[in-house]
């Protein structure tokens, strides 16, 4: 559908007198070239751009298997910001049962992945703990301060 030229003229009026005003001046991208202008077609343009923009991950995305094998391969973070032992197995058992899982039914890419050892994780988790430095005792509060002003009666 067209514009009827009417219309056209009046928006083109717009835009001239913008253009004079300098609204169109120090805009951000001016004078360099659109980005993904000459790459090839990807139908998923938008959700690349949209995760890119937002800061966000693509594990989500992935397959069961790497899925897995990349929470393996970051388990000495998590594990590290965890406080009881009892937490880091349950961790473990729980990425185990899912490693179980997938290796009885594979879907997705081929990966190879093992279990865990919950043991080694635990004396990880044991080596790179900080000790907990000890509470410090309360303190006593100082007796509050007279006023100047109620001092001399």
């Amino acid at each position: 559908m067209t514009m009827p030229s009417q219309f056209r003229s009046v928006v083109e009026a717009q835009i001239r007198a913008a253009y004079d005003r300098g609204d169109f001046d120090d805009l951000p991208g001016a004078g360099k070239p659109i980005p993904g202008l000459m790459e090839p077609e990807d139908p998923m343009w938008w959700l690349k751009g949209m995760m890119k923009r937002e800061g966000l991950s693509a594990d989500p995305l992935l397959p069961p298997g790497p899925l897995l094998k990349r929470e393996v391969e970051r388990l000495p973070a998590t594990v590290a910001a965890l406080r009881t032992e009892a937490a880091v197995r349950e961790l473990v058992a729980d990425l185990n049962a899912r490693i179980r899982r997938w290796i009885q039914i594979p879907v997705g890419p081929q990966v190879a992945i093992r279990e865990v050892d919950p043991e080694e994780v635990v004396a990880f988790w044991h080596d790179t703990r900080r000790p907990v430095p000890p509470p410090r005792p309360a303190q006593p509060r100082p007796a509050p301060r007279r006023r100047w002003w109620r001092r001399a009666s």
